[in-house]
C-alpha cells in the first residue's frame, strides 16, 4: 500500500500584503512623485524594519528606485513593494492598509509577528 504524504508550509505566500485601499494610495503617491520629475523610471514602495522606537523596532516606508538583487519584490497590479531580507522575517505575513476617518488618514500595518507594541503604534517587538 502506498501512502501519499502532503506537506503544507505555514509561511505565507507573500512577504507582505496590501489591501486594495493601500494599493490605490501608494499608486497615487507614486504618480505624484513621478509627475514631479523625481524619477523617470518609477518608484517602488520600500518597507523596512529598523532598530529603534520605544518597543525595540520601528517600521520605515519610503519610495525607492534602487532594487538590490537580494530584495524581495512583491507585485500588486502596477505597484511594487521592496523588502530587504532582514526586514522580511519581521514583516512576513503583515498587511499594509490605508485608512481614512475622522481622526485622520494614514497607513496601518497589521503584523502577526508583533508580540508587543507601544502606545504610538509606530514601534514594536
Amino acid at each position: 500500500m502506498t501512502q501519499i504524504l502532503s506537506i503544507k508550509s505555514t509561511k505565507p505566500e507573500k512577504t507582505v500584503n496590501l489591501t486594495e485601499a493601500a494599493v490605490q494610495k501608494v499608486r497615487e503617491l507614486i504618480a505624484s512623485e513621478n509627475e514631479a520629475g523625481e524619477n523617470e523610471a518609477g518608484f517602488a514602495l520600500r518597507m523596512a524594519v529598523r532598530p529603534g522606537g520605544c518597543s525595540g523596532f520601528s517600521y520605515e516606508m519610503y519610495f525607492d528606485a534602487d532594487v538590490d538583487e537580494s530584495d524581495i519584490v512583491e507585485q500588486f497590479d502596477d505597484v511594487r513593494v521592496l523588502v530587504d531580507p532582514q526586514s522580511a522575517e519581521m514583516v512576513r505575513g503583515a498587511t499594509l492598509d490605508y485608512k481614512e476617518g475622522l481622526m485622520g488618514a494614514g497607513f496601518a500595518i497589521e503584523n502577526p509577528n508583533v508580540t508587543r507594541s507601544c502606545g504610538c503604534g509606530n514601534s514594536f517587538s
